[in-house]
């Protein structure tokens, strides 16, 4: 009986890391995207990788025939929606947007939609879904966040001093 657990707990572990050789790159990147934090300093999204992956890992032999891909997809997602809007509740809110980021100037939940929608390709019925948003609302919001990072807001003109002339 021992030795059909520690062959099944093998097989598990060895379907886990192969899963987290293909998929841990591109889940890294969409969390990067997610906290527009610059690619090589990027804590926040490693720790939002490293708990979906370890949420994937712990259901992993509850799957039977789902995506685990879309599962940690999911996990991370709603990790992030978690973090993000309860601005001041997790460590995960304490950092700021890298300021060279493309998506710094967008709200977390226009990032969020953003690369569910354009980076990864969820329907917007599923991510409507995930998020608990209606369809509509998701819309809206994905067609603000490419309205403005095609259109960003303009800086502000600088203030002109008027100058002094001396009396003649």
């Amino acid at each position: 009986m021992r030795d059909r657990q520690a062959l099944q707990d093998a097989r598990r572990a060895r379907e886990f890391e192969a899963f987290v050789a293909g998929a841990a790159g591109r889940l890294l990147h969409a969390a990067t995207l997610m906290t527009a934090e610059a690619p090589d300093a990027n804590p926040r999204a490693r720790r939002l990788l490293t708990r979906a992956l370890a949420h994937t890992y712990a259901c992993w032999d509850r799957l039977r025939g789902e995506d685990p891909y879309d599962r940690a997809r999911q996990y991370l997602a709603l990790g992030f929606a978690n973090s993000a809007w309860h601005q001041y509740g997790g460590p995960l809110s304490r950092t700021r947007p890298d300021p060279g980021s493309v998506l710094a100037g967008l709200t977390p939940r226009e990032r969020l939609i953003l690369v569910l929608r354009l980076y990864e390709g969820v329907a917007e019925e599923q991510t409507a879904a995930l998020l608990g948003l209606p369809t509509e609302r998701v819309h809206t919001l994905c067609d603000r966040a490419i309205a403005t990072l095609l259109h960003p807001p303009r800086k502000a003109a600088p203030a002109v001093l008027e100058a002094k002339v001396a009396p003649s």
